[in-house]
């Protein structure tokens, strides 16, 4: 089966910086794929050249099959940013209608299509109201709902859900969720990690440029941080040192990794208060995204 968006040994260099160093990523029809790294890390670097906004230095693009080359070939691409971009002295209807002229449409084609993305949307009782008028939530949605007008097969989404209530943030996961159920391939750029390890199949981390990790999240937290759960106890007082737990440097704060915690913990607590502890709490850590993310970028800051 063709996948819908191979990146093959991208590379780009801007200035001294090498910021696209050999990138390669597969997206197939109706996926969801997390593109996620640090500032700098070169995401936007590689959107820009699948956009074909910069021309990579080598290396390809590849759309259902297709080499891109020219923007007339990116047809069935799609974009949203992260920035807002609707005019806000338009209604609803009319920014949908001048961004599906912007994408090609016209006739009956765009009527049904800017129709159906208020109903996609939610947004069929506010066609005529102002979008400078809307909440943030409401704005995201027309944004992305400008940038799918077109029916493309493959969508790049930039932070699509920063700034949002929850209830928002779960109307747009369920947007996408009904395009990913028509076959459109998705790739999410994103700093919410728990976002990209609830919804996103694939998960490809970047750093300075090239791929540090790609798998399932079950597959990245296998090869870097592990599967075993920490459990935390929190006594009143310091108890005598044992070989079962550590103290990582405060002797009321007790640690131990273990496989099952149903298992283990329960053993684990009698041997606590049987030293004499007086628990005050506990609280188990699965290993999640986040702990893959700072292990294979480090914890610095990147401004």
């Amino acid at each position: 089966m063709t996948a819908a968006l191979c990146v093959d040994n991208l590379r780009k260099r801007l200035g001294s910086v090498q910021a696209v160093d050999g990138l390669s990523l597969v997206v197939e029809a109706g996926q969801l794929l997390a593109l996620l790294g640090p500032n700098g890390a070169g995401k936007t670097t590689t959107i820009r050249c699948i956009m074909g906004r910069l021309r990579p230095d080598s290396g390809s693009v590849e759309l259902l099959g297709k080499r891109l080359r020219g923007r007339s070939e990116r047809r069935m691409l799609g974009f949203v940013p992260q920035e807002i971009g609707l005019y806000a002295d338009l209604t609803t209807r009319e920014n949908l209608t001048a961004f599906g002229r912007f994408h090609g449409l016209a006739g009956r084609e765009l009527v049904r299509r800017v129709e159906w993305a208020l109903v996609w949307t939610g947004l069929e009782d506010r066609a005529t109201k102002l979008v400078g008028s809307f909440s943030g939530g409401m704005k995201r949605r027309v944004n992305i709902a400008c940038g799918v007008l077109h029916s493309p097969k493959v969508l790049l989404l930039d932070e699509p859900t920063v700034g949002v209530d929850p209830q928002s943030r779960e109307r747009i996961f369920e947007m996408i969720a009904e395009l990913q159920s028509e076959g459109t391939a998705i790739v999410l750029t994103t700093h919410q990690l728990e976002e990209a390890e609830k919804r996103c199949e694939r998960i490809v981390i970047v750093d300075h440029g090239k791929v540090v990790a790609s798998g399932s999240l079950h597959d990245l937290l296998v090869a870097t941080v592990g599967l075993e759960q920490t459990a935390r106890i929190t006594l009143d007082e310091p108890i005598a040192p044992h070989a079962s737990f550590s103290t990582n440097g405060d002797p009321r704060v007790l640690s131990a990794r273990m496989t099952s915690v149903a298992a283990e913990l329960p053993p684990l607590l009698a041997r606590v208060e049987k030293s004499g502890g007086d628990i005050r709490d506990v609280r188990v850590h699965a290993p999640n995204l986040q702990d893959v993310f700072l292990s294979l970028t480090g914890r610095e800051l990147r401004e």
